[in-house]
């Protein structure tokens, strides 16, 4: 059986980070013959279009694991009203030099939690519109923005019973959305 294989991308660097803790927990709702590379992005330059001609083993490692993957999964908190600076610097990373985008055309879902009622909407929309620059489809609907409670993680870090039928159904949709575009260009899992 063949693995679609997504690539997740985390958007802080928090050891005890709710967003790592929600994207380990939307793995385990997803179907078994799809695999999760998370790509580490803590480790990276930040970025200066003059090393664009001899990158850090980091972004090297950054963008073959985008160009890996069949999508995207990006999981982030929300910082100021926008996305982290650390997930803008590893953005700026893959997309350069220009022309050479690993982000070109790969299917994309946006997720986040944060402890503010409106969870990570604001940072979303921020990366709704970067990823539209970068000509990478996001999944729509449904969105989700997801607050932070007692309710949200089991005492084993799987997702609790009060948001597993919506983050199960977000998941679904997610992976149907990566295996459209796979299909439709060809590079199915």
């Amino acid at each position: 059986m063949s693995q679609d294989r997504i690539a997740v991308i985390v958007g802080s660097l928090r050891r005890d980070s709710f967003n790592k803790k929600l994207a380990l927990a939307l793995e385990k709702l997803a179907p078994p013959d799809v695999s999760f590379a998370y790509l580490p992005i803590d480790d990276l330059p930040l970025y200066n279009q003059d090393d664009d001609a001899t990158p850090a083993e980091s972004v090297t490692r950054l963008k073959d694991g985008i160009r890996a993957a069949q999508g995207v999964l990006f999981v982030t908190p929300e910082y100021n009203r926008s996305i982290p600076g650390v997930l803008k610097n590893a953005i700026d990373h893959a997309s350069r030099p220009y022309g050479q985008s690993a982000w070109l055309k790969k299917p994309a879902g946006i997720i986040g939690v944060s402890v503010s009622a409106t969870g990570t909407a604001m940072a979303q929309q921020h990366l709704r519109n970067i990823l539209a620059n970068l000509n990478m489809p996001t999944l729509g609907q449904p969105e989700a923005f997801i607050q932070a409670n007692e309710d949200l993680f089991d005492a084993d870090g799987n997702i609790g019973p009060h948001s597993q039928s919506f983050l199960e159904g977000w998941m679904r949709n997610f992976i149907a959305w990566v295996r459209a575009f796979a299909v439709a260009t060809g590079k199915a899992g």
